[in-house]
């Protein structure tokens, strides 16, 4: 199963500051070292470089981030993460615009979320959007 790894826990892998723990974490870890295909998107490359400070930080996760495939979201995809938006705030489910676009490209391109954010669960009770859970 091919993973797209939200911002969220990417923030959180990277953190140096305090000791990495997480559920999320964890099975980022476990896909890394097992080999499993991880794919990006520019969105969540710009929300890191946006979210940690100075060169070094900024070399770090642009080294590290190209060897992932960058996914890149067509004009169809635009139109279906509006749709999914729209969906799910009838539904009285609240999602951003990026997290619309994101989900989008998950469901298009049968990819699994690992997320922290409780807003991708919610949607993906209204959308066919996959989300990593921890197993019971």
């Amino acid at each position: 199963m091919t993973l797209l790894v939200d911002t969220s826990v990417w923030s959180l892998a990277f953190r140096s500051d305090a000791p990495v723990t997480g559920p999320e974490v964890h099975a980022l870890r476990v896909a890394i070292d097992g080999g499993e295909a991880i794919v990006t998107t520019g969105l969540v490359l710009q929300e890191l470089l946006q979210g940690f400070a100075g060169p070094r930080a900024r070399k770090d996760i642009v080294r590290r981030f190209a060897a992932l495939p960058l996914l890149a979201a067509d004009r169809q995809d635009y139109i279906d993460a509006a749709d999914l938006r729209n969906a799910c705030r009838r539904a009285g489910v609240q999602i951003g615009t990026i997290d619309a676009l994101l989900a989008q490209l998950c469901i298009r391109h049968d990819l699994l979320l690992l997320t922290t954010d409780s807003d991708f669960s919610l949607a993906s009770r209204h959308c066919p959007l996959r989300v990593w859970h921890p197993a019971p």
